[in-house]
């Protein structure tokens, strides 16, 4: 029979994962308490929070958020870092976070419901964020509008050159 603990702590779970649309699964074998805290203090400077669960709590909770993916991560020693609604910049800080951790081990992530590898959560890290990736592409969109602007406006240019010219050369005929 589930306790009100247990129940407390799945209703939590999946709330967190039903207001997440990303989460990243790690293994945190060899990790002091001390510096799991430390962990939880730097992410959630950051808006991320970083759980250590029963993994059949956690199989509960994603099922009841409707994130199974997860499921199949959820084996061994388990935490669950989840929040930011930006990808990239999850993955990024959380890895920052537990770079001074050699034995953080990162076993994969859901992104937007679909399930990631753990080298998938790494080359996200090294995504630019997401303002920087509208920003190219609005510059690279821009760019070719600007250059047919510049060929456009280019013969009126030369003509307005060419009769400067043509004005410059009858002024100076006519004062010799």
């Amino acid at each position: 029979m589930p306790t009100d603990a247990k129940r407390a702590t799945v209703a939590e779970l999946t709330t967190l994962l039903q207001a997440s649309p990303s989460s990243i699964v790690t293994d945190y074998r060899g990790l002091k308490v001390s510096e799991i805290g430390a962990v939880r203090r730097s992410l959630r400077e950051k808006g991320i929070h970083y759980h250590v669960v029963k993994n059949r709590l956690a199989k509960i909770a994603a099922d009841e958020a409707g994130v199974t993916e997860l499921s199949g991560l959820l084996e061994g020693p388990t935490a669950i870092a989840v929040g930011i609604d930006d990808e990239s910049q999850l993955a990024k800080a959380f890895l920052d976070a537990v770079r001074p951790y050699k034995v953080v081990v990162v076993r994969g992530g859901v992104i937007r419901g679909r399930r990631i590898e753990a080298s998938d959560v790494t080359r996200l890290a090294e995504l630019p964020s997401r303002e920087v990736l509208l920003a190219q592409l609005a510059g690279a969109i821009a760019s070719p509008l600007s250059t047919m602007a510049g060929l456009l406006v280019a013969p009126i240019r030369n003509l307005g050159g060419g009769l400067a010219q043509l004005a410059d050369q009858k002024s100076g005929s006519a004062g010799a």
